[in-house]
């Protein structure tokens, strides 16, 4: 039998955080900064999951904590211009990438969040967040929807659960656009480099994007690489990624799935089939970490002129609720 878990507050280097702990697994989430899950680490074998800031670049983290642990992108990506009409409402973002002239990640992942609970009870330790939108909040402008998002990280010898839910609690429907710019080290083994690690992904069709980053509506042809992404595995650091993948779950799974072939080990990033699409970006391809990144919706999708099953784009009713669960564990390979 497991021994028991922990849960309990205490600083990440100096940013609050709640711990998590069951067995050889621990885990942090920082509630002020986007509820980012920042740490998810095997403390008997000394992995490191996650790309983590270390204690002295936790100011540059904390500016922009889009590339390390598991943030929350909501709206996800980019959208042309900052703007988007949609059910008679024009919708205005700022442009904050400048290179594209684009909206890039909308606001959640530098927010901060509300613990609701954390604790451990007999099969897991946990905490539960959220963050509210109405009126009074400086989100609304944006997004002038009443609506709630909570985030519930659990523990266990399994490994980490993640559950997401969006709830939408006004009088008209929303947009629900969601992904997640998971943070992946490569190596996450001490002993490693990355040059013993593989990763497959149950990709499908490759969006083809303008030189904006901004789909064009049309896929384009995959290379003998991409190929093999899906099948056999390759190299993370094949080549440099920035790209836009549709999901297809083989045997009923969508997954990232990431070989050491030095320590014979697996790490399994189980995503849900609710995500329809794939980001997958290896900042230029430089070797030490890169993110699979599960996407509701495809990039910009509401001024992409296709139908919405096939953007993965969700109009969320009044008092609708959109949920979806991931898992990240590690199995012997």
């Amino acid at each position: 039998m497991s021994t028991q878990g922990q849960a309990f507050e205490q600083a990440f280097h100096d940013e609050q955080a709640v711990w998590l702990q069951w067995g050889a697994y621990e885990a942090a989430v920082l509630p002020a900064v986007g509820a980012n899950l920042i740490a998810f680490r095997d403390k008997v074998n000394g992995y490191t999951i996650l790309r983590e800031p270390s204690a002295g670049e936790m100011d540059a983290f904390r500016a922009n904590p889009g590339v390390h642990g598991i943030p929350v992108l909501f709206p996800p990506n980019r959208y042309e211009d900052g703007t988007f009409t949609w059910n008679g409402r024009t919708y205005t973002f700022p442009v904050n990438e400048a290179k594209t002239g684009n909206h890039l990640h909308g606001f959640f992942h530098t927010a901060a969040w509300n613990v609701e609970d954390f604790g451990t009870n007999k099969t897991e330790s946990y905490v539960s967040l959220k963050i509210s939108i109405d009126e009074t909040h400086d989100i609304y402008k944006y997004l002038p929807h009443r609506f709630t998002i909570k985030l519930r990280y659990s523990l266990n010898d399994t490994g980490l659960l993640q559950h997401v839910s969006v709830h939408n609690e006004g009088t008209d429907a929303m947009p629900c656009m969601l992904a997640f710019h998971t943070a992946v080290n490569a190596p996450f083994a001490p002993n490693s480099t990355s040059e013993d690690y593989r990763f497959t992904l149950t990709t499908g069709n490759r969006w083809e994007l303008s030189d904006r980053m901004l789909p064009t509506g049309s896929y384009q042809t995959l290379l003998p690489e991409e190929e093999a992404m899906k099948s056999e595995g390759l190299n993370p650091f094949w080549a440099s990624m920035d790209n836009h993948y549709t999901s297809e779950p083989q045997n009923g799974r969508n997954a990232m799935e990431l070989t050491d072939t030095r320590n014979n080990v697996t790490l399994v990033y189980d995503v849900g089939t609710g995500y329809k699409q794939w980001m997958i970006w290896n900042n230029g391809n430089t070797p030490g970490f890169f993110c699979p990144e599960p996407q509701l919706n495809l990039v910009n999708a509401p001024n992409v002129d296709l139908p919405d099953e096939q953007k993965g784009f969700v109009s969320l009713e009044p008092g609708g609720i959109w949920e979806e669960t991931s898992r990240l564990y590690l199995k012997k390979a």
